[in-house]
């Protein structure tokens, strides 16, 4: 069966990419990234195993995908992604991330594919113990333009579900390295900061609060799961790994760097809430996760061992 991937030289999409072999049904794999960040690397020494075949593309444009003839599934990566700078590219991303995720619709419709849609715990603003899937509209609101879209993502997918065959999957804040990795998610931006003995700015508000978490391993478990079962539910299921604090992973930092430095600072995205997001809808499906922060940690600040 046939696969496409794109954003295939980001943060998630290059390691599905890179451990695609891994999952039983797929023979061969179309990756697809516009390389508007360079990020050539992650192209770099692809196992032949992998059977990957390269386009640069930018999928936001009309008609970018009319080549593509048979497909089975896709997983579709390909967003621009920086929540703290949206603000200052709200009109970029909109149209971008809508446009891609526009035409990934139209191919999988036309080709019969199997989409896995990515979402982001993000789009939650109930300030709770605990948020699931069943999260009633008016506590669905985004704190950033970033997750903003995300939530219209799925409005999109809703209202086409008679039309093809979907999952979409609200991930927590990625932890865990990749040839495409990037640091402006809070994990990798910390052991980034750490490692290179730079302050660790943290909102003011936000050192207290919980918010969900996902190992990279365990999001490409998911993928791996939804393929292999052909688990398809034109539905929404929370992601996540494990729910921590701020301060918490502050702390599991510090348990491999200890002196590291802290700067409270304000932002756009600043807030007062805190919430734990379940997994238990997925759960029941018969998947489980794993993985621990703890090791994507240690594994982050390992790239930067040789540093003094």
């Amino acid at each position: 069966m046939k696969l496409l991937i794109t954003g295939c030289c980001g943060h998630i999409g290059s390691y599905v990419a890179d451990n695609v072999f891994k999952i039983k049904r797929i023979k061969e794999t179309i990756i697809i990234d516009d390389l508007k960040y360079q990020n050539y690397h992650s192209l770099f020494k692809s196992k032949k195993k992998n059977n990957l075949i390269f386009f640069n593309k930018d999928i936001s444009k009309t008609n970018s995908l009319d080549d593509i003839k048979k497909l089975d599934y896709v997983i579709h990566c390909a967003s621009i992604t920086n929540a703290e700078k949206s603000f200052d590219n709200k009109k970029e991303m909109y149209k971008n991330n809508l446009g891609c995720l526009r035409n990934i619709i139209k191919l999988c419709e036309r080709t019969k594919a199997r989409l896995i849609h990515i979402s982001s715990t993000s789009v939650y603003g109930k300030n709770t113990k605990i948020v699931d899937e069943k999260c009633e509209e008016k506590y669905l609101i985004p704190q950033s333009p970033y997750a903003d879209i995300k939530l219209l993502e799925e409005k999109i997918l809703k209202k086409n579900k008679k039309k093809i065959k979907f999952n979409t999957y609200r991930f927590g804040t990625i932890a865990g390295i990749s040839k495409g990795i990037r640091f402006h998610t809070a994990v990798n931006k910390f052991c980034l900061n750490a490692a290179l003995n730079q302050n660790i700015n943290v909102y003011q508000t936000a050192l207290h609060q919980y918010r969900p978490y996902l190992s990279l391993k365990d999001a490409f478990k998911v993928f791996k799961f939804t393929i292999e079962r052909n688990f398809f539910k034109n539905d929404i299921y929370n992601v996540v790994s494990a729910n921590h604090t701020v301060d918490q992973i502050l702390n599991k930092i510090r348990k491999n760097i200890k002196n590291i430095k802290i700067k409270f600072v304000k932002t756009k995205i600043m807030n007062k809430l805190s919430y734990m997001v379940s997994n238990e809808k997925i759960k029941k499906e018969g998947f489980f996760l794993s993985n621990n922060i703890n090791k994507e940690i240690k594994d982050t600040i390992n790239l930067f061992r040789n540093i003094k």
